[in-house]
């Protein structure tokens, strides 16, 4: 018999999990606990391993070393599909929507593709998703007929709706990779906004990738800094304003000076 996991348990958890691309090491024995309910935002340099640590959780890569666990089980294969393991969401950069089907399609396709949900259940679970983010009415339209910041929003009904039967009761594991890159501050703010509100919908543990100051100090409940393959510091939010670690206070003023080099950054 397999038992549920308590709520106690960590949603995810990395054990001195390393990563190597050949002679590079990419993370180097890095522990990390994530618990129901938090937030937390991976911030360091670009080139740091910030979006590996995404993609491990993910399931789209595996550890070179160490070992993953989510829900309590050790992660020892590739993800081929949203199902396996169950509730574990990525949110692109890129909103990544199919351009020749329709919103109601695009949020809902893994309901049609694998559940056993009726088309009027499916609708249903759809117009709640689109309504969380602040979009009702749009389902019969196609990605290309909307902005970008609107396919962004789509992009995370996609990662809200709910399958009662793939998810066995679980707590969502939602991922973000650079959710504000490249938005105005305006934008920003919304899909800060929803990052928040996902979590808090769900329960869901959450995990983003980021270094827009903006999206740090909204959606963080903690900040774990990468650099150089290892976590050089972690704290809460009010630590990470207050801390004399050297490498937080580089990243936070943007200095070229500091033990994170000019020619990595």
């Amino acid at each position: 018999m397999v038992l549920a996991p308590s709520p106690a348990d960590p949603v995810a958890e990395m054990l001195a999990v390393g990563v190597r691309w050949g002679e590079r090491t990419v993370l180097d024995r890095v522990n990390l606990r994530l618990q129901a309910g938090e937030r937390l935002v991976v911030v360091g340099p670009s080139g740091a391993g910030k979006s590996t640590i995404l993609r491990l959780l993910a399931g789209l890569q595996l550890p070179s070393s160490g070992q993953l666990r989510i829900h309590g089980e050790p992660q020892t294969y590739l993800r081929l599909d949203q199902r396996h393991p169950p509730d574990v969401r990525l949110v692109f950069q890129n909103p990544a929507l199919l351009a020749s089907l329709t919103v109601r399609e695009n949020v809902g396709f893994l309901l049609y593709r694998y559940s056993r949900l009726g088309e009027a259940q499916i609708r249903e679970r759809v117009a709640r998703a689109l309504e969380a983010v602040g979009l009702q009415g749009i389902e019969d339209r196609l990605p290309g007929e909307l902005s970008g910041g609107m396919q962004k929003r789509v992009s995370f009904a996609r990662a809200l709706i709910d399958d009662p039967v793939a998810g066995g009761g679980r707590t969502p594991l939602l991922l973000f990779d650079e959710p504000t890159a490249g938005l105005d501050p305006v934008a920003c703010t919304r899909i800060e906004n929803l990052i928040v509100h996902s979590t808090e919908l769900t329960n869901a543990a959450g995990v983003v990738v980021s270094h827009v100051i903006s999206t740090i100090e909204r959606c963080a409940e903690r900040v774990i800094l990468l650099y150089d393959g290892q976590f050089r510091w972690q704290g809460s939010l009010a630590e990470f304003h207050t801390s004399d670690d050297p490498y937080v206070v580089q990243f936070r003023s943007g200095s070229l000076q500091g033990p994170m080099q000019p020619a990595e950054l």
